[in-house]
């Protein structure tokens, strides 16, 4: 199955009739990037991430998860999920099981992962394998 990633909500450099020749049936959504910017609030306003990228095949969205490995450098993990530093503004966002959740609801994704705790294999720390 081909599954392009469309990070901020599109696949970049492809049309979704181009999307549609290759025969894919499925993009990825970045559920931190899209809440980060433009927001999940502008997302829905469109229609959710069919609407805003014209896409009217499945979508599925992560659940920020990845980037508890990938931006480490600007997250603190708690037990209560992670909160992140914007790399753009500095601003905090707090991502929660619940509120990965919810924006992948107001997203509109077809399929939505839930938050899980990604450890990075090289990872020194045993106390974050625990």
């Amino acid at each position: 199955m081909f599954m392009p990633v469309g990070t901020h909500g599109s696949v970049k450099g492809l049309t979704p009739t181009q999307l549609k020749q290759l025969d894919c049936h499925l993009v990825l959504g970045n559920t931190y990037h899209l809440e980060n910017r433009p927001g999940s609030d502008i997302v829905e306003e469109f229609g959710g991430l069919h609407g805003f990228s014209r896409w009217d095949r499945a979508m599925l969205t992560d659940s920020g998860g990845f980037q508890m490995v990938s931006l480490l450098h600007l997250a603190d993990i708690t037990e209560q999920g992670v909160q992140f530093r914007s790399p753009t503004t500095g601003e905090p966002m707090m991502l929660t099981p619940e509120h990965s959740m919810a924006i992948q609801n107001a997203l509109g994704a077809d399929i939505m992962m839930a938050l899980d705790d990604v450890v990075s294999s090289v990872n020194p720390s045993r106390e974050r394998f625990e």
